[in-house]
C-alpha cells in the first residue's frame, strides 16, 4: 500500500495493517480550504505533522471542523516537495506507547501545502491569496527559537535580515520578513483581523514573534516601504493578536524499528531522507504520547474549537506560568543536560541515559531540587506531577528513539532559558547562588561539549548551532587533558547576555562554572568523575 488520497477508499486494508483513517470527506475539506482558509502554519515538521495537525484532525472527525491547515516553510523546501506533495500532504503518524505497542493513524488535515519562497512567484502568489482572505483566523508556527533571531552574536542584524530591511517587502527572504509581507497584504485587502500564534518551544514565545515582525514593519516603515498605517495595524493587538503558547511532545527522528514495522505490514516508501537543509525526516512521524499545549484565548478573527481537541484556552498569565514551569524547571533544562552530557558520554539514546545513576542523580537535583523551588504553579498543571511523569516515564522510556545529539542542536539559542531563567529568579529572590550545582554543571557540560571531544578524549561531531563557529573559536587554546591551557577564554561567553540572559560574571556564578569546566578537561574520564565529585 502507498500513502496517498485515493488509496484511503481500501478502508480494509488499511485497518488491517492497524492504521486508523480520517472520519471525514478528504477532498471536500481540501476544497473548503482552498476557498476560505482558516489556519496557516509556518515550520512544517515533525511537532506540526506529530501534534497540531493531529489536533485538527480530531475536530475533522468529530465534525467540529469543515476545513484543514495550509501547511508552509521558509526554510527548509524539501520537506515541501519531498514529504509532503508525494503523499498528497498526508503523514503517518505513529505513538511510541511506553508498553511497546504502536498506534498509527493517517492525518489528512493538511489541505495545501506550500514553499515560503518569495523567488517563487507563483507560490507566493497564492500566499497573497490566502492571507488577503478575510476567513483567515491564525498562522501559527514552530519555526524553532532561532526562526525569531534577527541579530548575531556581536547583537548586529543578520545579513539577510539587514538586506530585508534595505530592499523591502517585494523580496523577503527571512521568515519574519516573509510573515511582515504577507500581513501587508492582509492590510491592504482590507486589514482584517488575525492572531499569530508561536507554538515554539520557548519562553514568552508570542512576545519574541511580535517583536521581531514589528522590527521589520517599522524598518520598512522607516524605509519609506510601508506607511504609519500598515505600523498602527501591526501594534493594535485588537486587530493583530500574537498569543502565547506552551507546548510540550517528543518527536524524535524517525526511528528504523518504526520504519521496519511499517513495511513488514505492507506499506511502502515509508524510508527516510535527509534534505539538502540537513533535515532527517520520513513520510512518518514517530512519537511520544503524552502532549500538552496550553494557549492564550485571544483571537480578534475566531478560531477552531481547539479546547475540544485538548488544548488549554487560557489567560496570559497561565500560559507564562506553565511555560516556565515547563521550559525552565520540569523538561527542558533536564533534556539538555542529558544532551551535552550524553554526548560527552558516548550515549546515543535519551532512555539509555535514565539507566545513568550519575545522570539520574544530575536531572533530579535539576528538576527537583534547584528548579521546583523558584517556579510558580500555573494550576492547570502540578510542577511536581509532570516532573514525576517526565523522570519516571517519559525520559525511561525504551521505545522513545531520541538522541541527546538531536537535542543538543542550537543549545546557545536554548541556555539562556532553560538555565538563565532559574538563575535569574534565584538572584531576583535574593537565594544563594552557591545552592546551585545541577545548573552550572550542565553549563560546564555544554561548553565542554563544545570541544569537540568525548570523555574518552576521542573526537566528537558538534551538533549544528547557529553560534557554532563563533563559541569554537572563543574556545581556541584549549586542550582536552591540558587543564593549564584554560586561559580564560570562558569569560567573554559567560558574560554575554545574549546567551544566557544576565552577565553570569557579574552574578558570581562563572568562577563556579570555570572550575567544574577545568576539572573536566583534566583527561579521559574527568567528566564522569567531575559529575560524580559534585552530585555525591
Amino acid at each position: 500500500m502507498k500513502m496517498n488520497r485515493a488509496a484511503l477508499a481500501d478502508r480494509a486494508a488499511w485497518e488491517k495493517a492497524g492504521v486508523a483513517l480520517p472520519q471525514y470527506d478528504v477532498s471536500a475539506m481540501v476544497e473548503k480550504t482552498r476557498e476560505n482558509p482558516i489556519w496557516v502554519h509556518f515550520g512544517a515538521g515533525n511537532i506540526f505533522r506529530g501534534f497540531i495537525a493531529a489536533l485538527q484532525q480530531r475536530l475533522l472527525n468529530a465534525g467540529l471542523a469543515d476545513r484543514g491547515i495550509v501547511a508552509a516553510d521558509t526554510f527548509d523546501y524539501d520537506i515541501i516537495t519531498r514529504i509532503y506533495d508525494p503523499f498528497d500532504n498526508l503523514t503517518m503518524n505513529v505513538t511510541l506507547n511506553p508498553d511497546a505497542t504502536t498506534s498509527r493513524e493517517i492525518i489528512a488535515s493538511v489541505a495545501e501545502a506550500l514553499r515560503a519562497d518569495t523567488s517563487d512567484k507563483q507560490q507566493m502568489e497564492r500566499f497573497a491569496q490566502i492571507f488577503a482572505n478575510p476567513s483567515l483566523q491564525m498562522v501559527s508556527f514552530t519555526i524553532t527559537e532561532k526562526g525569531y533571531a534577527l541579530r548575531t552574536l556581536d547583537g548586529k542584524w543578520m545579513g539577510v535580515v539587514a538586506a530585508d530591511m534595505k530592499e523591502g517587502p517585494q523580496s523577503a527572504r527571512h521568515a519574519m520578513s516573509v510573515v511582515a509581507a504577507l500581513m501587508l497584504r492582509r492590510f491592504e485587502a482590507g486589514a482584517y483581523p488575525i492572531a499569530l500564534v508561536s507554538m515554539d518551544n520557548c519562553s514568552h514565545n508570542g512576545e519574541k514573534l511580535r517583536t521581531s515582525v514589528l522590527e521589520i514593519v517599522r524598518a520598512w516603515r522607516d524605509n519609506g516601504f510601508v506607511g504609519d498605517d500598515f505600523v498602527a495595524y501591526m501594534e493594535d493587538e485588537a486587530k493583530v493578536a500574537f498569543p502565547w503558547s506552551m507546548i510540550d511532545k517528543i518527536t524524535p527522528r524517525p526511528a528504523k524499528v518504526v520504519e521496519d514495522a511499517l513495511l513488514a505490514d505492507g506499506i511502502e516508501q515509508m524510508a527516510p531522507l535527509v534534505t539538502s537543509r540537513n533535515t532527517f525526516i520520513a513520510p512518518f512521524v514517530n512519537a511520544e504520547r503524552p502532549q500538552y499545549l496550553v494557549v492564550e484565548d485571544r483571537f480578534p478573527n475566531g478560531r477552531p474549537a481547539l479546547e475540544k481537541a485538548g488544548v488549554y484556552m487560557t489567560d496570559r498569565d497561565t500560559v507564562n506560568c506553565t511555560e516556565r514551569m515547563k521550559v525552565t524547571t520540569c523538561l527542558n533544562p533536564l533534556h539538555t543536560a542529558l544532551a551535552v552530557y550524553g554526548c560527552l558520554l558516548g550515549y546515543t539514546l535519551i532512555c539509555d541515559e535514565m539507566k545513568d545513576d550519575d545522570l539520574v542523580r544530575l536531572v533530579r537535583r535539576l528538576g527537583y531540587v534547584e528548579g521546583l523551588p523558584v517556579v510558580v504553579d500555573p494550576g492547570i498543571l502540578s510542577p511536581k506531577a509532570f516532573i514525576d511523569e517526565v523522570v519516571e516515564q517519559r525520559l525511561p522510556n525504551p521505545f522513545m528513539p531520541d538522541a541527546p545529539q538531536r537535542i543538543a542542536t542550537d543549545t546557545s539559542q536554548k541556555v539562556g532559558i532553560r538555565f538563565g531563567e532559574t538563575i535569574k529568579s534565584y538572584v531576583a529572590a535574593g537565594r544563594d547562588l552557591n545552592e546551585l550545582v545541577a545548573i552550572p554543571l550542565a553549563i560546564a557540560g555544554w561548553l565542554r561539549y563544545l570541544l569537540g571531544v568525548d570523555d574518552e578524549g576521542q573526537p566528537m561531531e558538534i551538533s549544528a548551532d547557529p553560534m557554532k563557529e563563533a563559541l569554537c573559536a572563543q574556545l581556541a587554546g584549549i586542550e582536552v587533558g591540558k587543564p593549564q591551557s584554560y586561559q580564560g577564554q570562558l569569560r567573554p561567553i559567560l558574560s554575554n547576555k545574549v546567551i544566557f540572559g544576565s552577565d553570569l560574571c557579574e552574578i558570581g556564578l562563572a568562577d563556579r562554572i570555570e572550575q567544574m569546566f577545568t576539572e573536566e578537561l583534566a583527561g579521559a574520564g574527568a567528566v564522569r568523575a567531575t559529575l560524580k565529585r559534585y552530585l555525591g
